[in-house]
């Protein structure tokens, strides 16, 4: 709804106002809101905790109560560890809401009145002043004659920062429209509401929030793992179920012996494993300065290869800074900075009056005093100051938009096309342009020169860019700014000159879509962006196969940062854009990016190295059991000793989020290829390594089974956990020496496995010679498999360490 200028509108009558609220609804953000009992019950859902819930059934049916117990207790906990830390992340769309002006000043009935701003509706006549915050879309009204109320003014500057992510106030006029969340910087203005609640700019914004739901890679990962592993047990354990019911075996041994290898079969400690390793680094993180509030988030910035990052206080200063002014002649640097520093007052904390007492400080001003001063204004658009020297001469000076400024002199029609190629040539250098001139009685005003003011970068932006660069990470620039300014501080931070302006983005047809995604994929950067525009820009990115980070700080970036494999908020951050983010920085700048994304490759490799064990263990022990039970009708372990190895090598195991590895160079990612190729050779080795064990103790030595039962236990559980030596590196076990706590967690477990075996602890004892056999066959085994590891990468294509 556009309010026509200088027209008196009709203020809306209560009754009216409550049969618009009835239609439209409040003027507050829907949430959408999901019971804390059903978010609860959806960690209980899936493949792995089907499984895990099933075997969980079986001990039930066959009454091994202390089976049921562990698988209950990894169950719950593998719930809860994943609910609370998705609980953590908090609300966005609550965050949201806080923003909203909590009252408005409304006309109605004839009357101007406070009313919480919920109550807004369309056609509501409402009025801002200096500092509120825009309750809701609106239209700017002008002044009228005939509604002696009225506010008679022809602009207001309006801070939209949080919105569209310009970094200095915008004016708006009569007739254009305001923005709910903006605020009001200068002037006061009466207005129409034109939208309410989530028909707002701002509402759309908490929209596309709201809809910017992703799964992870990790996720993906853990899914197609588990799905894999599942598939090998469900296949195994039905192989056997059939020959022992065909062979006549008593149903009852058969399904416990199933259970339990059912127990061992499913990855029921992995998600735990998982989430315990990127928890540990979330930890290390926090004391980067980095606060995780999603662990999945450690995986995606161990694999991101495109960072989209605001502008404004991240890659610059949020500080505006004086340069190298342009003289008209006969003017000197000194009187020019003199006259910008008088027609400014610091107790105005304006951020220009600011800039410029900041650039001026080596020139001495205790020489005059400053008789009256006139702030900035909408309508004059320039301060204006009365000083009397020292000397007691008297003279005025005056800052302001360069035009209105050259305005006031004499001799403008001469020197205005002089000036206009200045202003001209500070904006292509991204340079906003503040006019200065002075006045004494003899020359009157006299313009002096035009001051450029920027934002600069960060000290630390070029470096950290650079070295996002060398770890195949592309940055780039994301602003609400005007391209020149892009431009400028995209060239200082050698990110590239291949800006693109957002208006791109509107109106492509279907035809034009591929070719404007072409160029937001080639880009370096994208200036005056809108939400819905950094929402586009990271959802084209990821259809084209990227793994993409978003960094920003105010509501206009939310939705991007919720959408985004990894949303960063920055230092100083929206409640909102904290909210929306999986990582919340607490230092300034990008460089802890750097340091967290290290660190995330770090926990990656942990995680990966986790993964293959686990996979190359679960194919060893079903495939030895299944075709040991198939071939030789014989089981070689216990239903007892599955749940000793599962005990002792999923716990101790854990100790892996603390090993030590070596960050990689290029961005990380899940390679099921190879994690399952590499995973299947030393699964298979170890199945081959099993039944020469086997062999041996049966036909060369003629052990008796039971006490081969004991050596395969054993066996199983040292050679299993020296597995994870070889799986933690691409290279030789020795290339990187593991973590202290790695390795006395598995020495001890396996000293625990040892003496169970050698005193036949519900088991056959096979004596401390025989152990110190099946460790040396087991350590044999380990080299020969790490050589076969080696040997799988490289017919892999993956030898980088």
């Amino acid at each position: 709804m556009n309010a026509p200028n200088k027209t008196a509108p009709m203020d809306l009558t209560q009754a009216e106002a409550e049969r618009r609220l009835e239609k439209f609804g409040p003027n507050e953000l829907p949430e959408k809101k999901t019971s804390v009992f059903v978010q609860l019950l959806s960690y209980f859902w899936g493949p792995i905790p089907w499984m895990i819930e099933i075997a969980a059934v079986l001990s039930l049916v066959v009454q091994h109560w202390a089976d049921f117990a562990i698988i209950s207790v990894l169950l719950i906990v593998n719930a809860a560890v994943g609910f609370w830390e998705e609980f953590q992340a908090g609300n966005a769309i609550a965050a949201l809401k806080s923003q909203l002006a909590l009252e408005a000043r409304v006309k109605r009935d004839g009357r101007w009145t406070n009313v919480p701003a919920r109550q807004l509706v369309p056609g509501d006549w409402i009025r801002l002043r200096l500092g509120d915050i825009v309750p809701a879309d609106a239209d700017l009204m002008g002044g009228t004659s005939v509604d002696a109320d009225s506010v008679d003014s022809e602009s207001v500057d309006v801070d939209q920062s949080a919105l569209t992510g310009e970094s200095f106030p915008v004016t708006r006029k009569p007739g254009e429209t305001i923005y709910s969340g903006s605020i009001i910087k200068q002037g006061e203005i009466d207005a129409i509401v034109s939208a309410t609640g989530s028909e707002t700019f701002f509402g759309k914004t908490a929209k596309l929030v709201e809809s910017a739901q992703t799964t992870s890679h990790f996720q993906k990962a853990v899914l197609r793992i588990g799905n894999f592993l599942i598939a090998i047990a469900v296949v195994m354990v039905t192989l056997i179920l059939l020959v022992a019911l065909f062979r006549g075996d008593p149903i009852t041994e058969t399904l416990q012996f199933a259970l339990v290898l059912t127990v061992a079969a499913i990855p029921v400690a992995m998600p735990t494993v998982l989430s315990v390793t990127m928890a540990v680094g979330a930890k290390t993180l926090a004391r980067g300065q980095a606060i995780v509030s999603r662990l999945a988030s450690i995986e995606e910035l161990a694999g991101m290869d495109v960072l989209c990052s605001d502008k404004t206080g991240t890659l610059t200063q949020n500080k505006l800074t004086l340069g190298d002014p342009f003289l008209m002649d006969g003017i000197t640097k000194e009187e020019i900075l003199l006259a910008a520093c008088l027609a400014s007052r610091a107790e105005n904390k304006d951020p220009i009056d600011a800039a410029v007492i900041a650039g001026c400080q080596d020139i001495p001003t205790y020489s005059y005093q400053v008789e009256h001063f006139q702030p900035f204004d909408p309508v004059h658009k320039r301060t204006e100051a009365s000083v009397h020297a020292s000397d007691g001469g008297s003279f005025k000076v005056t800052k302001g938009a360069p035009q209105v400024v050259l305005s006031l002199v004499p001799n403008a029609d001469a020197i205005g096309q002089q000036v206009q190629s200045a202003i001209d040539s500070f904006a292509k250098r991204g340079f906003r342009a503040l006019g200065v001139a002075q006045y004494d009685e003899v020359n009157q005003w006299r313009f002096l020169g035009v001051l450029p003011m920027s934002d600069p970068p960060r000290e630390d932006s070029k470096s950290t860019i650079a070295s996002a660069q060398q770890m195949g990470c592309d940055v780039k620039m994301v602003t609400g700014d005007q391209l020149a300014i892009g431009r400028e501080i995209a060239k200082q931070l050698d990110m590239g000159a291949n800006l693109i302006d957002a208006e791109i983005f509107q109106g492509t047809s279907y035809q034009e879509s591929s070719r404007v995604d072409d160029m937001i994929e080639a880009a370096d950067g994208f200036a005056q962006v809108f939400p819905e525009h950094k929402f586009h820009i990271v959802d084209v990115l990821q259809k084209r196969g990227h793994i993409v980070g978003m960094t920003g700080d105010g509501v206009n970036d939310a939705p991007a940062l919720k959408k985004a494999d990894c949303g960063i908020a920055v230092s100083g951050a929206t409640d909102a854009a904290r909210a929306a983010a999986d990582i919340v920085l607490m230092a300034p700048g990008l460089s802890v990016v750097i340091d967290a994304i290290q660190e995330a490759r770090m926990i990656f490799q942990r995680m990966n190295s986790y993964a293959i064990y686990r996979i190359a263990e679960t194919i060893r022990v079903l495939l030895f059991m299944t075709l040991s039970i198939l071939v030789f009708n014989f089981y070689p372990v216990t239903a007892v000793m599955i749940v000793l190895l599962a005990l002792l090598n999923d716990g101790a195991i854990l100790s892996i989020a603390y090993d030590r590895v070596r960050c990689s160079k290029t961005p990380e990612h899940w390679d099921m290829r190879t994690v399952l190729g590499v995973a299947s050779v030393l699964g298979l080795a170890g199945v081959a390594a099993s039944f020469g064990l086997f062999y041996l103790a049966e036909r060369v030595y003629l052990v008796d089974r039971e006490t081969i039962q004991s050596l395969m236990y054993l066996k199983l559980s040292v050679a299993g956990h020296l597995t994870v030596f070889a799986t933690r590196t691409r290279g030789p076990f020795w290339s990187i020496r593991p973590a202290k706590i790695l390795f006395l967690a598995v020495l001890g477990t396996q000293a625990i496995a040892t003496l169970i075996a050698v005193y036949g602890i519900l088991m056959a004892p096979i004596g401390w010679k025989v152990a110190g056999l099946v460790w040396g066959y087991a350590l044999a085994c380990f080299l020969v498999n790490d050589v076969l590891k080696q040997i799988a990468y490289r017919m892999l294509g993956q030898t980088q360490e």
